[in-house]
């Protein structure tokens, strides 16, 4: 069985976040390791409260980890202080980690900044450089592009624009401020258009962490990057059909939409 760690934050609501990540990583056939970067206060609300980990702390975790079960992708998501990017960077190029998935949560798609200005700088220094491929939504690529994104070319010069900061691969998730279930792939120079289903579904919480983790769980197995987000894709779009209704704000989807029910009676 391939190993997938998740270095991201905990979800209380289990939308999101780590939890999202464990179960997404378990629905993708893989075994799920965690390095928890901070604690939250969160429901389908909203965020009431966040609770960092000490650098020290984090470290030890992902020291742990690479020295007995070495994952063969990880997934980064929320990192909300710069002295813990450092740590992350500097652990990964130590211990030469492979598959490297960066959600940078940086923009909520409120266009509510979620990082402070000296981290969003060690993000994109020490991280988007690491990384084989970066899923930012259309709020996170203005931020990393530095410019406005309105239609699908937009889209494609950002893009470009993002390459230059260093990662080997990068997906424009359209979103609905754009183009709704497309998104963009910029690898080797070449743009390619990878298109999925509208799913007419309010339950939102956790879509950018699911894929993610969806994507590492398919380059752990081997998948090329396009092929990995084309199943990730699909595995998201299930998750959604599902329906799932929980929570009186933007709810979770169904991880497990995909397991079968021999043990459900």
């Amino acid at each position: 069985m391939k190993v997938v760690l998740s270095i991201a934050g905990s979800d209380s609501s289990g939308g999101a976040g780590i939890q999202a990540d464990i179960k997404t990583i378990l629905a993708n056939k893989c075994f799920a390791e965690t390095a928890i970067t901070a604690l939250t206060a969160q429901n389908t609300l909203g965020v009431y409260d966040i609770m960092n980990v000490t650098p020290k702390f984090l470290e030890e975790e992902i020291d742990a980890i690479f020295k007995d079960i070495r994952p063969d992708a990880v997934k980064i998501g929320m990192v909300s202080d710069k002295e813990l990017i450092k740590t992350i960077s500097k652990k990964l190029k130590e211990y030469n980690a492979t598959n490297i998935v960066l959600d940078p949560v940086m923009v909520a798609t409120s266009g509510a900044r979620l990082l402070s200005a000296d981290a969003e700088e060690t993000l994109i220094k020490e991280l988007i450089p690491l990384a084989d491929v970066i899923t930012p939504n259309i709020p996170e690529a203005e931020v990393l592009s530095g410019m406005k994104i309105s239609n699908s070319e937009d889209m494609e010069t950002a893009a470009k624009k993002i390459m230059e900061l260093g990662p080997k691969a990068i997906l424009v998730k359209g979103g609905h401020r754009v183009n709704d279930a497309n998104d963009l792939l910029c690898q080797n120079g070449k743009l390619t258009w990878i298109f999925g289903r509208r799913i007419d579904n309010p339950n939102t919480h956790g879509t950018g962490c699911t894929l993610s983790s969806a994507i590492a769980s398919n380059l752990a197995k081997g998948k090329s990057v396009e092929k990995s987000i084309r199943n990730a894709k699909e595995y998201l779009s299930d998750c959604l059909n599902e329906m799932l209704d929980l929570g009186k704000g933007s709810g979770p989807m169904d991880h497990g939409c995909n397991i079968k029910e021999k043990y459900n009676d």
